[in-house]
């Protein structure tokens, strides 16, 4: 009670600007002096272990860890350091996970059944340890696989990407030039569509390239982009199509027409020259 007194006098007789500062809070209570005695509950330290994602785990860590050859475990000595390792959790009071004790429980049964005498020779018994030492086997090999993948550079924490901005960058894409490989192309198209009509026709009446001409001329304008293919009729066969074609040669040469393609191997279009 007394020293509850002095301290309340303290408080009433320092100034608030000036109050000495707590040095520590436990459970929300500042303190600001330190206390006479020093006592820590057993349960306030705790030791955390290598941290093992199962029993194979920890079987695997003791083989390796003593260079012992996974096809011939001594189960004898291998077990008693499990067993002391689960001791060891239990002491510490960390929760034991129920596959730790089913493989203490096979671990004591294969050991168990390694201490039975042998059959004679005219009978063969499977080794105790074969199904332990597959199951250890086929655990290295998965977690070896999920090392190598975790040592792969991965995003976001070994590569990182950035994004850098031209706000004042212009790309202008120019349309492409018509080049007699992709006209030809385009060509050999139609003419292989209008082979498909050829024999439907019966008599061919004479076919004037001047007046496909005018008949080009007549469906475009100055202003508006036909396409290349409408210009061909495939019912009228391989000689229509040809008089097409050269009358439209005919009038890019004489610059009556323009051509235009947007995109490589894209559509080629037709237009009146202006």
């Amino acid at each position: 009670m007394s020293n509850i007194a002095e301290k309340e006098a303290a408080a009433e007789t320092t100034p608030h600007n000036q109050k000495e500062m707590p040095f520590a809070v436990v459970f929300g209570e500042p303190v600001s002096e330190m206390p006479t005695d020093l006592y820590i509950p057993p349960d306030a330290l705790e030791v955390f272990l290598e941290a093992f994602e199962g029993p194979l785990d920890l079987l695997l860590y003791l083989i390796k860890r003593q260079n012992i050859d996974i096809l011939d475990i001594p189960i004898a000595d291998i077990t008693a350091q499990y067993m002391r390792y689960i001791e060891l959790m239990d002491v510490l009071q960390l929760e034991l996970a129920g596959d730790y004790l089913v493989m203490a429980a096979m671990l004591a049964e294969i050991k168990s059944r390694m201490l039975l005498p042998r059959p004679g020779d005219n009978e063969e018994e499977e080794d105790p340890r074969a199904e332990l030492v597959r199951r250890l086997q086929e655990y290295e090999r998965y977690k070896q696989a999920a090392d190598d993948l975790d040592r792969l550079p991965r995003y976001e924490r070994d590569v990182f990407g950035a994004i850098v901005e031209f706000p004042d960058r212009c790309i202008q894409h120019e349309p492409p030039e018509v080049s007699l490989d992709m006209l030809l192309k385009v060509f050999s198209e139609v003419l292989a569509r209008a082979e498909m009509y050829s024999h439907h026709h019966i008599a061919r009446e004479p076919l004037s390239v001047r007046e496909r001409m005018s008949q080009v001329l007549e469906r475009i304008t100055a202003d508006k982009f036909v396409e290349f293919t409408v210009f061909f009729t495939v019912e009228e066969g391989r000689a229509g199509v040809i008089v097409s074609l050269l009358a439209i040669l005919e009038l890019l040469k004489e610059s009556l027409i323009e051509m235009v393609q947007n995109e490589i191997n894209g559509p080629i279009y037709v237009k009146a020259a202006a």
